[in-house]
């Protein structure tokens, strides 16, 4: 087939050997002092050696050449640690080679590697709490001796900002989801016992937060990953609160699964609406 893919010219190159750490897929390698393709197979000819040659000596060219195999580089790329698994996956994301990164995400999967993308590295807070770690909760039930009338946590995991939820965490298997406007909590009394007893929850703010497009992408990644039993909306009754089920109905119909549905509108006083 034709295609691009990099060309390096023996009489430019000075060996050097810049291009090399930036080639994750190894398609280049150090041989008798100079820089060579090794594989027609390992480089996906989108150029991230370029300007690292000082010497100009790589170009990107179209010629005959056998297809990139994604699978193939990265059973090179997985033994190469989480740093360079990273830097391969950001460098097709970059690119916008959506089909290469898929089929990379699923080999990691298939694995049982990690994928960075599924739990991103999160600087620890001066206190250095990990208050990123994904954690299941046991439901607690109310002690003989607890006060009549005291509702007790029905939360499941944590975290609970849906920016910081791991796509991949155990917690979401054969779950049902409520998704909560960041108000409902305070807005509802019995937020525990009337919405969140036996769901996991994520939660945002679809007026203040993080682009909707982050959220409909983290939520399909969710539901592709795991079973989901069921999604509960739970959002105010207020018009820029409307996103929040916009987003839900997005990242469902981006899944391609089908799920029951429920929306549940609170008005102002904490009331259903």
């Amino acid at each position: 087939m034709k295609r691009k893919i990099i060309e390096i010219n023996d009489a430019l190159c000075d060996g050097c050997g810049n291009c090399v750490p930036n080639c994750a897929e190894g398609a280049i390698q150090m041989i008798d002092g100079k820089a060579r393709l090794i594989s027609d197979l390992f480089c996906d000819g989108l150029g991230a050696c370029l300007g690292e040659c000082p010497r100009g000596a790589i170009t990107l060219v179209e010629r005959e050449a056998a297809p990139y195999d994604e699978r193939l580089v990265m059973e090179r790329i997985a033994a190469q640690g989480a740093n360079t698994i990273k830097a391969h996956l950001d460098h097709l994301k970059s690119h916008g080679e959506k089909e290469y990164h898929r089929i990379a995400v699923e080999y990691l999967r298939e694995k049982g590697i990690p994928v960075p993308e599924d739990a991103p590295a999160v600087k620890p807070l001066p206190c250095g709490c990990p208050g990123t770690l994904a954690k299941a909760l046991a439901p607690k039930k109310p002690a003989a001796d607890t006060p009549k009338g005291e509702i007790p946590s029905a939360l499941r995991q944590w975290p609970v900002q849906l920016h910081l939820l791991n796509p991949n965490a155990p917690y979401f298997d054969d779950a049902d989801l409520l998704v909560a406007a960041d108000c409902v909590a305070y807005a509802v009394g019995n937020f525990h016992r009337d919405l969140l007893e036996g769901k996991i929850l994520a939660i945002f703010c679809p007026k203040l937060d993080h682009s909707a497009e982050e959220y409909i992408a983290k939520l399909t990644e969710i539901l592709r990953n795991h079973h989901i039993r069921s999604i509960t909306v739970a959002r105010m009754t207020v018009p820029c609160c409307g996103g929040t089920v916009s987003i839900v109905e997005e990242a469902l119909k981006r899944s391609g699964k089908t799920i029951p549905l429920k929306i549940k509108v609170i008005d102002l006083d904490g009331t259903p609406a």
